[in-house]
């Protein structure tokens, strides 16, 4: 970077912002990523870690592979965009009371309800005389208390009361990932190769500790041990595109990013088909140890974060460079709606799996029934809980 552009971009991190309006490439891969989360969940159990069906496909280990590399991670990003201007906007207090609203009360009804619902599916195939007020009882005071996909909600809270703090130190603290974004219009590729190597400084070594199965809980609160800092980093390199003038950086519609598409893509296949030899090995060749060596793990841990970084830049560019065409706009209609559904769906995607269980089906027709049905379902739920009064400010 020259001078003259430093000069520039530091002048444009102050500016005032061309346009008010959305950007509809980051609401359409919010959306996106809730269908993901959605399908990977419909096709666990039919793969080889979660086969908890007698039916199998591989495919669905590909897609599960895929999902599991990156979906959360970039859920944190696109959180993290707007909670560095939130913040400047609002000051801390109000910030965190809209967060609390928004994430913590979530997070506490579906504990003590969508939660237990899920699981009782899953206890039902080990103890079928068991009542649900006695399920509910003895996870909510003995435990184990699993989260499932809820986690999220509490992380990103910490997440957002950490950012408060540093702002309260700083408000400029992230003014140098800002003007790396505003840079990133027209080289996205040094944005990209920042994001990467922070990512990996702080991923790698938490794989390689804790390796991929160590998680923190208590009661309802839950986290995987060796991806928290990832996490984190996704949502401060979100958080610093958010400080200012986002509609003039990294994810600008009329940025560089989108139009080198097809590099992200290279850069995303070619790990994601390196963690494929890496389980290779791990099955085949070391024979499934337990502990993995320490090499194992960071070789995996470098493959995963480059995969993970790509294909969040394939994505984001994807929807920018086909914002007007009609596919990208099939996801319109449920954009107002997909929290609610990330919210609702688990418990209607495990009933469904457990009415499927018995039928004699190929897993394909399994996984897309309950693919199908619980995204209708989960959205139809979600329309009408939206029509109780106040809830829009939650859901």
């Amino acid at each position: 970077m020259t001078m003259a552009d430093s000069a520039t971009i530091g002048a444009e991190v102050h500016a005032a912002p061309k346009s008010k309006a959305r950007n509809l490439a980051i609401d359409r891969a919010r959306t996106f990523l809730t269908l993901v989360v959605l399908l990977h969940h419909a096709v666990i159990p039919y793969t080889y870690f979660g086969h908890t069906d007698p039916k199998y496909f591989f495919g669905f280990d590909m897609i599960v592979l895929a999902t599991d590399s990156f979906f959360m991670a970039m859920f944190f990003f696109l959180s993290g965009l707007f909670a560095w201007s939130g913040i400047a906007r609002k000051g801390a207090r109000s910030y965190l009371a809209d967060r609390l609203l928004r994430l913590g009360l979530p997070f506490a009804i579906c504990a003590l309800t969508v939660i237990p619902l899920a699981y009782y599916a899953i206890s039902l195939r080990q103890h079928p005389e068991i009542g649900f007020s006695e399920f509910w009882w003895n996870m909510v005071t003995k435990g184990p208390w699993p989260s499932g996909p809820i986690w999220f909600l509490w992380v990103l809270f910490a997440f957002d009361l950490v950012a408060c703090l540093l702002h309260r130190l700083s408000p400029n603290l992230l003014d140098p990932i800002n003007r790396l974004s505003l840079h990133g219009r027209r080289r996205p590729a040094v944005f990209f190769a920042v994001m990467l190597a922070v990512t990996a400084a702080f991923y790698i070594p938490g794989r390689v500790h804790f390796g991929p199965s160590s998680w923190f809980e208590f009661g309802p609160f839950s986290v995987q041990h060796g991806r928290v800092m990832l996490y984190a980093t996704y949502f401060f390199f979100g958080a610093g595109i958010g400080v200012a003038q986002m509609d003039r950086g990294l994810l600008a519609v009329d940025g560089r990013m989108a139009k080198v598409s097809w590099d992200w893509m290279v850069l995303a296949i070619v790990p994601y088909c390196l963690l494929w030899v890496l389980i290779f090995i791990k099955r085949e060749i070391l024979g499934n140890p337990s502990p993995l060596p320490d090499w194992y793990e960071a070789l995996y841990a470098i493959c995963f974060t480059v995969f993970s970084v790509a294909i969040m830049f394939l994505i984001l560019a994807f929807f920018q460079r086909f914002r007007q065409s009609g596919s990208a706009k099939l996801l319109d209609p449920m954009q107002s709606d997909a929290f609610g559904m990330f919210l609702v769906h688990y418990p209607i995607a495990l009933w469904l799996q457990y009415w499927l269980f018995d039928y004699d089906l190929p897993a394909i027709v399994k996984a897309t029934i309950g693919f199908v049905l619980t995204v209708m379902a989960s959205w139809a739920l979600t329309r009408a809980l939206r029509q109780i009064p106040g809830a829009t400010k939650v859901l």
